[in-house]
């Protein structure tokens, strides 16, 4: 089973390769190959089967910037409030890939403009198609 935090529960989906190292890419290709081939995945409370190769990881705690770590556990409890998922629940990436379009728009707006891989996502069609989709629903 794949632990995954739960700002990674949505940002992973719009992943294209780029990353802070390559180890931290060849990590992140094997574990989205594995959940979209139906492993299960494990809502992690805190760092994850992602983290684990971050170089900004020391023990448990987030050291990107001063305010990393609080910032990164606030993102995690409204990834997963979003998504209505459960801490140390289980789910099924499939599952998690349909909720991503209908919650989009608020994650966008809470937490996008001020990140810092923000560039890298935008480059990605599919992030911008579910833009889109939301926005003709709307």
């Amino acid at each position: 089973m794949i632990k995954l935090r739960g700002h990674h529960l949505i940002c992973l989906h719009f992943f294209k390769g780029e990353g802070y190292n390559p180890e931290f890419v060849a990590n992140l290709r094997k574990i989205l190959k594995r959940v979209e081939a139906g492993e299960e995945v494990k809502v992690s409370p805190g760092p994850d089967d992602v983290c684990k190769m971050c170089p900004y990881l020391k023990g448990k705690i987030c050291f990107y910037d001063e305010d990393a770590e609080a910032g990164i556990r606030e993102m995690d409890r409204m990834a997963i409030r979003l998504l209505g998922l459960k801490t140390k629940g289980s789910a099924k990436w499939l599952d998690i890939k349909e909720q991503v379009p209908e919650v989009l728009h608020i994650w966008v707006r809470e937490y996008c403009n001020e990140c810092d891989w923000r560039r890298a996502c935008e480059k990605n069609k599919k992030i911008l198609s579910f833009k889109e989709e939301k926005r003709r629903l709307l």
